[in-house]
């Protein structure tokens, strides 16, 4: 099976990895093709800074762990940015509540590693894509993985994350959401 491929025109920025097979991610927040809700803009863009809640089934057996991701590929940067990346969450866990990507992670799971954001804040930060740069994709992925932690350092970059967990990924459950300048307002 392969991954999804939003057919909006956004980059996919896991078209280069290895092809695994996917499983379901819903939100009571956010639609897959859909614009972001105002909460999940940052506060500078008229937003509330807020993780949506995210919620995943269908997954393999021997998942033994997850990991969250929120990616925008159409960032302005030559290299996209990352709003938010979470390793090591149990695999009894199912559902992140909203604001689980607070600063600090107490809407998170014991064990669960937040990792500095694009900001190099240990949390969820918002969309605000600059004026004048299109529409943007947020890319949320619930990550299945074959191990119970992803040995990375806390302070390490979310990509980095991403190199040290490409092998024990079984499965990716995708929502791709929608952002824009003004969006929020």
């Amino acid at each position: 099976m392969t991954q999804p491929n939003p057919g909006r025109g956004a980059i996919n920025p896991y078209a280069g990895m290895r092809a695994v097979p996917s499983f379901t991610l819903t939100s009571t927040e956010i639609q897959d093709g859909e614009p972001l809700p105002a909460e999940v803009y940052a506060e500078a863009a008229g937003g509330s800074n807020r993780s949506p809640q995210l919620a995943w089934s269908g997954f393999p057996e021997g998942t033994k762990s997850f990991a969250v991701t929120c990616f925008d590929p159409d960032a302005p940067t030559g290299s996209g940015f990352w709003h938010w990346a979470v390793a090591n969450i149990p695999a009894t866990v199912t559902e992140l509540g909203p604001d689980a990507g607070a600063l600090g992670g107490a809407g998170l799971p014991a064990g669960a590693t937040m990792m500095p954001n694009e900001a190099r804040e240990p949390a969820f930060t918002g969309a605000a894509p600059p004026e004048g740069t299109g529409v943007h994709h947020y890319w949320f992925v619930v990550h299945a993985l074959d191990v119970e932690r992803v040995e990375v350092d806390p302070q390490a970059t979310p990509a980095v994350m991403g190199f040290m967990m490409r092998e024990a990924v079984l499965a990716r459950a995708i929502i791709v959401a929608t952002g824009e300048f003004g969006g929020a307002a």
